[in-house]
């Protein structure tokens, strides 16, 4: 599912792989000062990212769930929920961003119904109103993650069309 690009947007941001490591670093940090989780649960496809990366530094087990979207604007819904390996353990709940709240919202309500000890949530990037517990970064710009800036097209690896005008205004 592709993220839609907010006509009015505020600006776009590119984080590049070496920022995204150190991003996913400074949240380690912070979760590790607050929190013991036994098992980071990332929100697929994006979340799984920072959520692996995460689960490597605080060498935890990880798993995902997916939740998408139909359409850009629309209300997510689940596709794959939590493993059952998340009854009575510490669970942090990991997106790439967080804007509105509706997909950590549903997470963590489906992540709840699986009988976790306790669930915190935590954001590579807050770019709206929904307060996670953790998070490294907050901007109203939209973000472009490193892994979601290039497609494959006809055979070709390239710029991701509906990206092209957005990047070139941050040049």
């Amino acid at each position: 599912m592709r993220r839609k690009i907010p006509p009015t947007t505020r600006g776009v941001l590119e984080i590049d792989w070496p920022l995204f490591g150190e991003l996913c670093r400074a949240l380690a940090l912070k979760v590790a000062r607050e929190y013991d989780p036994e098992i980071i649960l990332g929100i697929a496809k994006a979340g799984v990212v920072p959520g692996v990366v995460i689960a490597a530094i605080l060498e935890r087990d990880f798993a995902s769930m997916v939740v998408t979207r139909a359409a850009g604007d629309s209300l997510p819904v689940l596709v794959t929920g939590p493993p059952t390996t998340v009854r009575g353990r510490r669970v942090l709940l990991v997106d790439e961003t967080c804007d509105s709240g509706h997909t950590m919202r549903l997470a963590v309500n489906e992540t709840r119904a699986a009988e976790p000890a306790e669930v915190r949530t935590a954001v590579s990037f807050k770019t709206g109103p929904f307060a996670p517990d953790f998070h490294s970064f907050e901007t109203d710009k939209f973000i472009i993650l490193p892994w979601d800036r290039d497609v494959i097209l006809d055979g070709q690896l390239v710029t991701r069309p509906d990206y092209v005008e957005y990047l070139k205004s941050t040049r």
